[in-house]
């Protein structure tokens, strides 16, 4: 009862409180089926008790609010059917539709004594989200907008988005790293890191995107990737705000977020989706694959073709310089013998003229000798005077046969040295033209030389499958083994 007190009636707090209690226990006696956020589980681990926090929110504001309880035999039993139903447990941020007792106690208040909870209403709540976003991306024009984007060839520099501690992103890298060693592939890639579950995700993943867009030339795509998880983890890519924003971003965006069942619809608006990180990343090592083996092919037909060019040009070579060689021998030999024939026909003449001169010089002198004695020594004197002068002009016609003779030497000696000058010059670019195709100059320009057996092989046709071949390069040999060989395309 109430105290009076200078016309006052005075409650204690117990009274207030014990008669809300009766009116609880009169008016909410029952249970009732509830929907409302669970904002936080609240589970203790020493206990294994729940004391969850529940709200409403309106436009983003929580309208209303109330504390939970359920205890710990309850919690173990609505766990494992949430788990059997929803493939996840039960956790902070979701939706819930559960069964609950209005409680009120003096000493601790108003709570509501959850007994049930219904994992089928929380599934349905996520389908809901997921088709409301879809439709409603649909009907904006906007769902296959990232997709609609002009794909690189060959995406060797990727943005990833992801944890650094994540499973999924160390089994991403990895295989990235088999792919070096094992093919030589090479790929630029920056982690720029964000939560992926959750409400953190719906923040922290448009704001690495942002990021992302400020240095956009430095990329040819986005990643975003996870590990695996429970299916209530990946609620948040059903969310408007964030497919839209990879809907509509300017790079294409790629996902392996690891996850079995129905695609997100992130995973439907990106450019490609995988269901787990390292599908994803086969799908990159795919597309270089698909570039390098036609250019692989084609390099083999090229050096096939070079090879067989080379041989054939080697032998036409060879032909040519044996041709050229003959012929220089012979125009050589011919003018050799035509310049001696010549100098030993000038030597002649020469012998010839001074044996002739010489000759008629004694039978003159002879004469001048005998008629001496005949004249006077006048007329002789005169005598002697003419046969000098008769010598003088003879010498002087000896001296000008000689001038011709050694000019005609001369210029057949230049005429000889021209022509082996010009045989010394041809010969010297043959030998030039010999060198390049040495077969280490070759292997200098690129090429390479297979031998089988130690055997030159220029024609496909000769190797068959497990043939052991040696390759030559310039700086060493690779020994291989045929796998399989292929006709020759000549277009």
């Amino acid at each position: 009862m109430p105290e009076e007190s200078n016309g006052k009636n005075i409650f204690t707090l117990l009274e207030v409180t014990q008669s809300i209690q009766k009116m609880f226990a009169l008016h909410y006696s029952g249970s009732f089926w509830i929907k409302a956020e669970m904002n936080k589980l609240g589970y203790y681990a020493q206990s294994g008790h729940c004391f969850p926090e529940l709200v409403e929110k309106q436009d983003g504001k929580i309208i209303a609010k109330i504390e939970a309880r359920i205890w710990k035999s309850d919690y173990l039993r609505i766990n494992e059917n949430f788990k059997r139903v929803v493939r996840d447990v039960l956790k902070d941020g979701i939706k819930i539709l559960f069964l609950a007792k209005v409680d009120y106690k003096p000493e601790y208040g108003l709570t509501l004594m959850i007994s049930d909870i219904d994992p089928d209403f929380t599934l349905g709540d996520f389908e809901r989200e997921r088709l409301e976003t879809i439709k409603r991306l649909q009907e904006e024009g906007l769902f296959d907008r990232n997709r609609s984007l002009q794909f690189p060839m060959l995406p060797k520099r990727i943005a990833i988005i992801s944890d650094m501690d994540s499973r999924g992103y160390q089994d991403f890298i990895s295989i990235f790293e088999i792919a070096k060693k094992s093919w030589g592939y090479n790929f630029f890639y920056m982690l720029f890191t964000a939560s992926l579950q959750g409400d953190k995700a719906l923040a922290s993943i448009p704001l690495q995107l942002d990021r992302i867009l400020k240095v956009k030339h430095h990329f040819d795509i986005v990643a975003i990737i996870r590990g695996g998880g429970g299916e209530l983890s990946f609620t948040c890519y059903n969310n408007y705000g964030l497919s839209k924003k990879i809907a509509t971003y300017p790079l294409p965006v790629v996902t392996g977020i690891g996850h079995v069942t129905n695609l997100t619809v992130v995973d439907m608006v990106a450019y490609q989706s995988s269901i787990t990180p390292t599908k994803l990343a086969e799908f990159f090592i795919q597309k270089f694959h698909n570039f390098s083996v036609p250019v692989n092919e084609a390099e083999e037909k090229i050096r096939e073709k070079a090879l067989r060019l080379i041989s054939d040009l080697k032998i036409k070579f060879e032909s040519e310089v044996k041709l050229f060689k003959s012929v220089t021998y012979n125009i050589l030999l011919r003018n050799n013998n035509a310049l001696r024939e010549h100098t030993h026909s000038v030597i002649r003449q020469a012998n010839f003229i001074f044996k002739n001169e010489s000759g008629y010089l004694e039978s003159f002198r002879e004469k001048i000798k005998k008629d001496s004695l005949l004249f006077c020594s006048s007329e002789k004197q005169n005598l002697i005077q003419v046969g000098l002068s008769i010598k003088k002009d003879t010498l002087t016609h000896l001296r000008r046969l000689a001038l011709t003779i050694n000019r005609s030497i001369s210029q057949l000696s230049n005429g000889y040295r021209m022509i082996v000058k010009a045989r010394n010059i041809e010969l010297t670019n043959v030998e030039k033209n010999i060198n390049n195709m040495k077969p280490e100059n070759v292997l200098k320009r690129g090429y390479s030389i297979t031998l089988l057996n130690n055997k030159s092989v220029t024609v496909y046709s000769k190797l068959k499958p497990g043939d052991t071949i040696k390759t030559v390069l310039l700086n060493g040999n690779v020994i291989s083994t045929v796998n399989s060989t292929s006709k020759p395309d000549d277009k």
